[in-house]
């Protein structure tokens, strides 16, 4: 006997699927539930405990990278961006809203002259007299920066978006544990605490660490590859990404700054751009390499005459994300580089606590 199946067991078809259950409802949110949403998760932004040091990647791939967004929300989208990982408990300032992405020819690397430059570039790191911080006092970096906010909207997929310039500035004491970072429409108001416990590394160096470096380049450069093992892209791009964060946040010895320059002229792939300019506007030389993967390269400039460190820029130099080659990322310009008596104190300003 054949034994037939009941209604219950048979399977449904969709359309009566589609018949017994409930109709789904609107996954969109309404604006007051998303604002609700976003006050929301500020607000646990901000009361987290305060955060160590920002990681070495401050810049692009850190930012939402190959995003689509429509242009209304880019400005609550980058608003997050900003403000996530902040340790600071005052409220946050109003965070300027992105700006398109300048786009720049791209120069031509070469490394017919690489050599010669980059010992003229160490030459003049070895002679420069760097001021040696000491018990109490504080590292003061201020710096002009933009970073990548979104690779594009839905609207144009032919732009990138990043910040408009501004000041950041920092203060780190000579042995990595106390620091400030002020950023004003980018970190909480009046800045941020950078105290941190984690034990110096390469990935997170303080001055006390940097002076037991070898400064034979070689050895550097040894050290930088085996510290940085599975790190990043490929060996020798993050071992690149290693030397240029040293560089950007950073004091450094004199003849340790030297060895780091040599060292980076070692890594395959790193070529002499002619022409480069900074954050500020100041036109330099630059030590370059493109990441294969991002297709991005990242130039560190120095001054044409004098061989001192400007700041740093990434360009895109082939199509990726949606971002088209020429595209300037990320633009850093080092204004002042310091030894201060006190944390929130500038140059010039000494013993007025400003």
């Amino acid at each position: 006997m054949i034994r037939k199946k009941s209604r219950r067991e048979e399977s449904l078809d969709h359309a009566e699927l589609a018949r017994l259950l409930p109709a789904p409802g609107d996954p969109h949110l309404s604006l007051d539930r998303h604002l609700l949403l976003e006050e929301h998760l500020m607000n646990e932004i901000q009361h987290t405990a305060p955060a160590p040091a920002p990681s070495r990647r401050a810049a692009r791939r850190v930012l939402l990278i190959g995003v689509p967004v429509t242009a209304a929300a880019l400005a609550g989208a980058f608003a997050f961006t900003a403000l996530t990982g902040s340790g600071g408990s005052g409220p946050a300032a109003a965070t300027p809203a992105p700006v398109e992405a300048p786009v720049v020819r791209i120069e031509p690397g070469s490394t017919a002259q690489l050599a010669s430059t980059v010992e003229r570039i160490a030459a003049a790191a070895s002679a420069r007299k760097t001021p040696e911080p000491g018990p109490g006092q504080y590292i003061y970096i201020k710096s002009e920066v933009s970073y990548l906010a979104v690779s594009h909207t839905d609207a144009d997929e032919s732009k990138a978006w990043v910040q408009p310039l501004h000041i950041r500035e920092v203060w780190n004491s000579p042995d990595g544990k106390q620091g400030w970072l002020d950023e004003p429409g980018y970190k909480p108001k009046g800045g941020i605490t950078l105290d941190s416990d984690v034990e110096n590394s390469l990935n997170g160096p303080s001055y006390d660490y940097l002076k037991t470096l070898s400064t034979d380049p070689d050895a550097l450069l040894k050290k930088i590859y085996k510290e940085t093992k599975g790190q990043g892209n490929s060996p020798d791009q993050e071992a690149f990404a290693t030397v240029g964060d040293l560089l950007r946040e950073q004091l450094a010895p004199a003849k340790l700054n030297a060895a780091l320059y040599r060292a980076a002229a070692k890594i395959p792939g790193v070529v002499l751009v002619e022409h480069a300019k900074d954050a500020a506007g100041r036109e330099g030389i630059a030590l370059a390499r493109v990441d294969q993967q991002s297709g991005d390269r990242t130039e560190w400039i120095f001054d044409p005459k004098t061989y001192a460190y400007l700041g740093s820029r990434a360009v895109q130099v082939k199509q990726a994300d949606g971002i088209k080659p020429g595209t300037v990322l990320e633009c850093t310009a080092v204004l002042e580089r310091a030894v201060v008596d006190a944390q929130k104190q500038r140059p010039g300003a000494q013993g007025t606590g400003a």
